[in-house]
């Protein structure tokens, strides 16, 4: 299959020109303009917020025009994520796509698709003059992926639809109708630095190739988490041996994935370099025996370095200490049986940024039960304090509650049974969408989320569904076509 045979067309190619345009989250700005001149261009209703969420109207087609109205939504920014040894400029460089069978990916970054294939079903339906529906809004929020800011800065007024449809769900054949909150916590240890023991042997353990993933809809699958391998092994090490120094430990990018890849540099007696390489050499055996359903492509790889100064014995002994013991990944099942054993409460420890005096930690936390998530919080908090970091949490954001007598879920869910001629699942996701605010700014909004398959998103192995596109485009149409009358 070629890219020129990608169906539904119009879907793919406002994908593709969505893909020139760098949209790192935080840094929009170009998209924002092309929204904007899009929407003018075409003689639709376009306004840009103060936060710089992107708002085009279409009017109803003929005969439509009583139909109450449907909010589209997707976020414009992207999760830029890439390979160590690939080369690119995120605020510069398209992200460059191809076909792998059935699946669209990327070369060597994150494909975008989350959430630039929702963005473009936008633009497909905007565009389009044979697709019957009501009034439609189509709402392109910035800034999703590292904190929903675009949503926690969009004002009560800014949409004025009746039904809400948010196209940033990656499982086709599922109706997403809540979502868990988050809130992210950091810890900050300060330390001085100070000369190794004479006749210490400077080491470099460096791993790579862990699978990774979104930290809310991939945390069931149990992936492993190069903070807490690195963090395990250096405790096992100081524990063993005297005299085992920490001059680095980094590892991670984003709050919201699990990370991939990390380092550390320690120094150690030089008459134990060689047990420490055989420890490393048995421990890296013991995590890929561990992980072997899940992470199959680990590679560790340990080095001498050049000396440099170290870490404070007393601070780098706390911080590893609190690693090992830090909560990460699962904590409470969802015991509503409508939702089906879901995840409920989690946490995972995103990043470590060490610097030349600071060792900065950041963790997210999710839970679709907002006292549980303070609870998770206060855990998360309690090992950090005790081990004498700073620790301060984020504002977060609230979960999307399931909706009762969900008219808008009877007409989704009706609409692909006739469609598919099977029933489509209906159940929460432990991500947060940002569904959660527009419940609070709008009450009375009913909302729904679904859209085509993604996989390994967050991560440089990112992949659209192809098929699956084109399903979402003819449930989309089709639920349009049957929005019920004012």
């Amino acid at each position: 299959m070629s890219k020129s045979e990608l169906k539904p067309a119009v879907v793919f190619e406002q994908f593709a020109k969505i893909n020139q345009i760098p949209r790192p989250s935080k840094r929009e700005e170009k998209m924002i303009a092309y929204l904007k001149e899009w929407g003018e261009s075409h003689g639709l209703e376009t306004s840009v917020d103060e936060t710089g969420n992107v708002i085009i109207r279409k009017p109803a087609t003929k005969g439509m025009e009583n139909r109450k109205g449907v909010i589209l939504q997707s976020h414009m920014d992207m999760v830029c994520d890439k390979l160590v040894d690939y080369q690119i400029d995120f605020d510069n460089d398209p992200i460059k796509t191809y076909i792998d069978g059935e699946w669209l990916t990327a070369e060597g970054t994150t494909l975008g698709a989350d959430d630039g294939i929702g963005c473009a079903m936008e633009l497909a339906l905007l565009a389009s003059d044979d697709i019957e529906h009501g009034p439609i809004e189509c709402v392109f929020t910035r800034d999703e992926e590292t904190g929903l800011t675009g949503a926690m800065g969009m004002k009560a007024g800014f949409m004025r639809g009746d039904y809400l449809i948010n196209l940033d769900s990656e499982d086709e054949g599922e109706i997403f109708v809540s979502c868990a909150g988050g809130r992210n916590t950091s810890a900050k240890f300060t330390f001085s630095r100070e000369q190794a023991p004479a006749g210490s042997f400077f080491m470099r353990g460096q791993l790579k190739g862990l699978v990774g993933g979104h930290s809310g809809d991939d945390i069931n699958k149990q992936r492993a988490n190069a903070i807490k391998l690195l963090g395990r092994f250096l405790f096992q090490e100081m524990n063993r041996y005297q005299g085992v120094r920490l001059a680095q430990f980094n590892s991670g990018k984003l709050h919201n994935a699990i990370p991939r890849d990390g380092m550390f540099v320690i120094a150690v007696p030089h008459d134990v370099k060689e047990n420490v390489k055989a420890d490393w050499n048995v421990f890296a055996s013991q995590v890929e025996e561990e992980f072997h359903v899940t992470d199959t492509q680990m590679v560790w790889t340990m080095e001498s370095t050049d000396a440099e100064p170290v870490i404070e014995d007393a601070v780098a002994r706390r911080f590893i200490y609190a690693l090992q013991a830090v909560d990460n990944g699962i904590y409470a099942i969802c015991q509503d049986p409508e939702l089906n054993g879901m995840v409920e409460t989690s946490s995972n420890i995103a990043s470590i940024v060490t610097s030349e005096t600071e060792i900065n930690i950041l963790s997210s936390q999710r839970s679709n039960v907002m006292s549980n998530l303070d609870n998770m919080c206060a855990t998360i908090e309690a090992c950090f304090v005790l081990a004498g970091a700073e620790v301060k949490h984020s504002d977060g954001y609230p979960a999307w509650k399931m909706r009762a007598h969900s008219e808008l879920q009877k007409i989704v869910k009706e609409s692909y049974i006739k469609l598919f001629g099977k029933e489509p699942i209906v159940r929460g996701i432990h991500a947060g969408l940002e569904c959660g605010l527009f419940s609070e700014r709008y009450p009375n909004l009913d909302m729904v989320s679904f859209g085509p398959t993604l996989r390994f998103v967050h991560t440089p192995e990112e992949r659209l569904h192809i098929p699956t596109v084109q399903m979402v485009w003819d449930h989309l149409k089709d639920v349009l076509k049957n929005i019920p009358a004012k």
